[in-house]
């Protein structure tokens, strides 16, 4: 009976090399796209969802935004080391190097104090995109925000300070230091393409721009040591060469909000700079990581215009299909996710179908005031109001201030360029500390599930691309 026992367990030691051999192995990724809408929490989703749909005449609850259909999901924790409510340097800083990390700074850790050369250079974190080039991916950036602001910038570099964007923003008592400012970096960074706003961060004041060094010109220099295209309009970009590096810079700062684009602008829209981008990194053999931010989703969040916001979330949905639509999804993991929420809100009990950029109007024989269908439901001091809004914000309201019992609440704007009342006065609207979605489809994307940590984005990242912890 012993030997029987003893043959039996040694016959099922030696099988499980065998079953582990021929069991299925998971697919790799040759090629991620990370899309960011920056400040694109919950409720943005949800309104942009509506308002695309209502801008093709839909009631717009139906609708459905291009990732809202991948199938797989997950909320994401976005606090900082230090923050409850988080900043974009922070949570970029998360996504691209596996570690949380201070409110403020980008690619390094949360030992290191904002605003001191010393600790940055002494707490270096791993970035994404260094990476993706030691191991022969071809690198894409591509953002509607400065190339040196926070979220493209946790890319490819490394700062003890966000705002240190160009060297005459660092502070003189650190330059000493020995950092280097954040257009530098890319300056002299390893990547393929890379597009968006910033130009003033690059040049000197002889080019208009904001560099110590009056003659200077980071993307000459660039382009001598690379043999890339420097692009500085949509005629241009359509135009260069695909098998060169690209670096795109179509505006002194931010580009153009879409809801302010004329029809004959010279900026590309986000869609364009991302075909652009993929026309180029398809061609590497071995593959490409591709980060694409809406980033002026947050700014408009900033001033309180939710429809500027909105605008810019549906582009970005654009953007995400044409990516669906020109890569294979064998082989591409595509995720979709925000970095931080704003303090935005939908509210009100409006009919289906409500202009989600108008005033609150409640379904016919509802029981609220008026009830009729088309007459807004009116407020305790005897105006309408929005269905959209933000808890603080330069739409903030007063109350009573010399006690006649007259409420200084003004009837809301409506309409796309409408700046949405506030509970809270303040100059700028703020970030929101709740979970935000992340949204994948492609090999790797069912680890996109449950309430995960912020950081562990990259994680998922490397893990779809083979390259383990």
């Amino acid at each position: 009976m012993t030997r029987t026992i003893l043959a039996a367990l040694l016959l099922s030691t030696a099988a499980v090399p065998a079953l582990a051999e021929d069991a299925p192995k998971e697919p790799r990724a040759k090629n991620v796209i990370l899309f960011i809408g920056d400040g694109m929490g919950i409720a943005t989703i949800t309104a942009a969802r509506i308002y695309d749909g209502q801008k093709r005449g839909e009631t717009g609850e139906e609708n459905s935004l291009s990732f809202e259909r991948f199938p797989n999901v997950a909320l994401v924790k976005t606090y900082n080391t230090n923050a409850q409510v988080p900043d974009s340097a922070g949570t970029a800083t998360a996504m691209h190097s596996g570690v949380k990390t201070r409110i403020g700074v980008l690619g390094i850790g949360p030992e290191a104090e904002k605003g001191v050369c010393r600790d940055a250079l002494a707490h270096p974190l791993p970035l994404l995109g260094e990476e993706a080039k030691a191991r022969g991916l071809a690198l894409g950036i591509v953002t509607t925000t400065r190339l040196t602001h926070a979220t493209p910038a946790s890319v490819y570099s490394r700062s003890a300070d966000r705002d240190w964007e160009a060297d005459s923003t660092i502070p003189e008592g650190q330059r000493p230091e020995g950092c280097k400012d954040i257009a530098l970096q890319l300056a002299e960074a390893q990547f393929d393409v890379a597009m968006g706003g910033g130009t003033a961060m690059f040049y000197g004041k002889d080019k208009g721009g904001r560099r110590l060094d009056p003659a200077a010109d980071l993307p000459g220099a660039w382009a001598a040591r690379t043999g890339g295209v420097v692009v500085r309009d949509a005629a241009s970009l359509a135009a260069a060469p695909t098998d060169k590096p690209l670096l795109g810079l179509f505006n002194p700062s931010h580009m153009t909000f879409m809801a302010e684009r004329k029809p004959d602008s010279p900026e590309p829209t986000l869609t364009d700079m991302t075909a652009a981008a993929l026309a180029r990194l398809k061609s590497d053999p071995d593959g490409f990581y591709l980060m694409v931010e809406g980033g002026r989703i947050d700014h408009a969040h900033h001033a309180g215009q939710a429809g500027f916001a909105l605008e810019e979330a549906v582009e970005l949905a654009r953007a995400v299909q044409y990516a669906l639509d020109h890569t294979d999804p064998a082989e591409t993991l595509i995720m979709v996710t925000a970095d931080h929420s704003h303090v935005f809100t939908i509210s009100g009990y409006p009919k289906r179908g409500n202009d989600i950029l108008g005033l609150v109007v409640p379904p016919q024989g509802s029981g609220e005031d008026g009830g009729d269908g088309a007459s807004p439901l009116i407020a305790a001091d005897g105006k309408p109001y929005t269905t959209l809004g933000y808890a603080n914000g330069p739409g903030g309201i007063y109350a009573d201030e010399d006690g006649d019992g007259e409420h200084l609440r003004p009837v809301p704007q409506t309409g796309l360029s409408a700046r949405q009342q506030a509970l809270v006065p303040l100059p700028a609207e703020t970030h929101g500390g709740e979970d935000v979605a992340l949204f994948a489809t492609g090999p790797g994307a069912a680890r996109a599930r449950g309430v995960i940590e912020q950081n562990l984005i990259y994680s998922i990242i490397r893990k779809a691309l083979g390259w383990g912890e």
